[in-house]
């Protein structure tokens, strides 16, 4: 009997993470657009950091969210992006910035462009929007198997948000490790989440 207990246990515990995938999923899925054209106005979109190559240039998922962001400033949709990513853990890395170069060969104007080199992770990127930058409402532009997590955070932090998948290149079997990487984060962000938005309840 005591063997049974334990394998309902171990069966809750993995479960949970689907769960909390599955949450987010639905909590996202009406405030997704997959086309610029469809996505509402809002005054800012943010643009969440996908890592550099060797050369320091954008990754093809990093350059993909840049171009998805200023394709919404050219459209009218937004007045401003938010690049946000890793511009401090080394001297030589520095994924704002990156983003920054792409934007402006892009058309963007720099006066149209804020850089946040403290967005480490997706938390960072939205609680940072929201508390440093004053984002209150905005366009969250990432891949799709991302947005689901990263709009739950940035509704957490106080942030009114839709997002904009930028999937426009092929990514390979990559693409399959990164939503599978997504179960366990999901349940992670699904935490994170609640304690931002317990910590403002607080704060009120």
């Amino acid at each position: 009997m005591r063997w049974g207990y334990v394998g309902v246990l171990i069966a809750l515990i993995a479960a949970t993470p689907v769960a909390a995938r599955f949450f987010l999923g639905l909590y996202s899925r009406h405030r997704i657009y997959e086309r610029p054209e469809e996505v509402p106005s809002r005054p800012a979109a943010l643009i969440l950091g996908a890592g550099l190559r060797a050369d320091g240039s954008p990754t093809a998922v990093l350059a993909d969210r840049v171009r998805a962001g200023a394709a919404l400033y050219h459209l009218g949709k937004v007045e401003l992006l938010l690049l946000s990513g890793d511009g401090r853990s080394s001297p030589y890395y520095n994924e704002p910035e990156a983003m920054r170069r792409l934007a402006l060969r892009l058309g963007v104007p720099d006066a149209a462009l804020r850089l946040d080199p403290e967005g480490m992770r997706t938390l960072d990127s939205c609680r940072r929007a929201r508390e440093v930058f004053g984002v209150t409402r905005a366009v969250v532009v990432s891949q799709r198997f991302h947005l689901d997590r990263a709009l739950w955070l940035c509704a957490s932090a106080g942030i009114d948000a839709v997002g904009l998948a930028a999937d426009r290149s092929t990514y390979g079997n990559r693409a399959i490790w990164w939503s599978l990487r997504e179960i366990p984060a999901s349940l992670s962000a699904l935490i994170e989440g609640l304690r931002l938005r317990l910590d403002r309840m607080g704060n009120r």
